[in-house]
């Protein structure tokens, strides 16, 4: 049989300049330090070339195998990956996404080049960006003990990839995963049954101890340290546990299987058992939670700019098929309808680079109480809202958007991620409210960004208020001020990407996204932008490339 030649379809997704083709993200880089560096240029054209995209592809095509045993019935808990994913973590790691930024104090725009960097690379491929997240986040908890974070953030910061499984001290970079979640408590890991005895002394560094237990999530199992809560005499306690110890010897570490995901596919995902595996404790006893609080509000960070791009990446593939398909008599980026729901889709991806990169800079600039409470916010509107924005952006491409070669079912299985990894949505949500009510310098910074932009907007400016006298209003121990968590943490964040849409875009964006997200001229879907928005549409569907 012969098959005629295709016409009337899109050429690939490939072979694009993924920052300059983002005026969001390359606007708000410049306002963090001046003009991006050369190195994150040459990043965002490798992020869109056709040899990068196809080291996702196969990255998330063959997932990980679990051998946890060797030919001779030995035990080894390893995990083999496809060649892929170790091209794609020594890109990231020789980029620079790990713990560099930590080791940096005096350089004022370090996270916020690695939060670009991030969003870049999240566009080729999001599962083996678990270790790089979690590898980031653990610089910021080992700063709780000098004599841990010198003996380990030096190889995190490592620009060289090395996925030998030897001592720390052979290696000339490293890896960390964690280990906080069992199956009885999940989010709640003050649950959790894992136990932790001191010992007089072991191979381990600073107070020694000896963890029995089992991890019900344990991301990136093949690192080389992991942060682990488990119960210790004086209370949950965090741990930083080897993976393989100084003398060669592997620590105690089984992994009984790995995850089947709905995506993150790439990513091996496993549970583990521990048995007098050796730990070095970091940070006081009972002081679990405390002590990982930096490290979750890193991740949380990751999160909201994973999610971002998953935005970004699905926006700009409905666009290329949409200027490259034509349908009744023209092409698809022309005909009104469609044109509302690319713009809207467009607006809600620009709001979302602005949030997260303005976080970001608060992770620079020391703002500690803005990022406690924005990264929270960010996290739970922005991870909400990909799934049903990668939904409509799959539709745009309709039946062809349903099939794995063209990129949006990936996305669409890898949305809901962010919105359950490091805290679901009601535990994000929950999280905003304690802090509004017990952390008044938090809600102060948060104000404070807020009321920057007061006066632009009176539309914007009677909504913020309103937001903020519910905030205050809050009672913690009140069943209403639970009951109605997600409606306040919504109106915030919703108040906090309008400040910063009418200080850093285009008029016709503001004006689009004050109508649409703020007044409310919108439906309940997107596309369903008011028609005196739109001459706001060229403008918006633009800036996605």
């Amino acid at each position: 049989m012969s098959t005629p030649q295709p016409h009337n379809q899109p050429p690939p997704f490939s072979g694009r300049d993924l920052l300059t083709e983002d005026p969001a993200l390359l606007e708000a880089l410049r306002r963090s330090g001046g003009e991006p560096s050369p190195e994150l240029v040459r990043w965002g054209r490798l992020a869109g070339s056709a040899s990068a995209q196809e080291q996702g592809r196969l990255a998330d095509t063959h997932p990980p195998v679990l051998h946890p045993f060797d030919a001779r019935g030995n035990r080894v808990d390893e995990v083999e990956f496809h060649p892929a994913w170790h091209w794609l973590l020594a890109q990231s790691v020789g980029a620079g996404l790990t713990a560099g930024p930590w080791t940096a104090p005096s350089d004022t725009g370090a996270h916020s080049r690695r939060a670009a960097g991030f969003m870049l690379w999240s566009r080729v491929e999001a599962g083996h960006l678990c270790p790089v997240s979690m590898t980031y986040a653990a610089g910021s908890a080992l700063r709780h003990d000098e004599s841990l974070s010198a003996r380990w953030l030096p190889r995190l910061a490592s620009r060289e990839y090395d996925p030998r499984m030897i001592p720390l001290t052979e290696k000339t970079g490293a890896l960390a995963g964690m280990g906080m979640t069992e199956k009885q408590g999940g989010s709640d890991v003050r649950a959790n049954l894992t136990r932790a005895l001191p010992v007089a002394e072991g191979p381990v560094p600073g107070d020694a101890y000896r963890l029995t237990g089992h991890k019900w999530f344990c991301s990136a199992p093949m690192s080389d340290m992991f942060l682990v809560l488990a119960q210790a005499p004086g209370g949950l306690t965090c741990f930083v546990v080897p993976r393989v110890l100084d003398d060669g010897t592997r620590n105690p570490f089984a992994l009984q299987r790995l995850k089947d995901k709905l995506g993150n596919r790439s990513n091996a995902s496993s549970e583990v058992e521990l048995h007098d595996t050796w730990g070095s404790r970091l940070g006081d006893e009972g002081r679990g939670v405390r002590t990982i609080i930096d490290m979750v509000g890193a991740t949380r960070l990751d999160c909201v700019l994973g999610s971002t791009a998953t935005m970004r990446d699905a926006v700009s593939r409905a666009v290329h098929h949409a200027r490259n398909r034509f349908a009744f008599g023209a092409l698809l980026v022309d005909q009104p309808l469609m044109r509302n729901v690319l713009a809207d889709l467009a607006l809600e991806a620009e709001a979302a680079t602005l949030l997260a990169m303005r976080l970001a800079q608060a992770f620079d600039r020391g703002e500690t109480d803005l990022a406690r409470l924005g990264v929270a916010l960010g996290k739970f509107w922005v991870c909400k809202r990909t799934a049903p924005l990668v939904a409509e952006a799959l539709e745009c491409l309709g039946g062809n958007g349903y099939v794995e070669e063209n990129g949006l079912a990936r996305l669409y299985r890898e949305a809901p991620l962010n919105s359950i990894w490091e805290g679901s949505g009601n535990v994000n949500a929950l999280d905003v409210i304690r802090a509004l009510s017990r952390e008044q310098a938090a809600l102060g910074a948060l104000t404070a960004e807020l009321h920057r932009m007061r006066g632009r907007s009176n539309e914007l400016d009677r909504f913020t208020e309103s937001a903020l006298q519910q905030a205050r209003s809050l009672d913690p121990a009140s069943p209403s001020a639970a009951f109605e968590a997600r409606r306040t943490v919504e109106a915030l964040a919703i108040a906090l990407q309008g400040a910063l849409v009418v200080e850093h875009s285009p008029a016709a964006v503001a004006d689009a996204f004050v109508a649409a997200r703020v007044v409310g001229a919108h439906g309940h879907t997107f596309g369903t932008l008011p028609a005196d928005l739109a001459s706001a549409a060229s403008e918006l569907i633009a800036r996605t490339g």
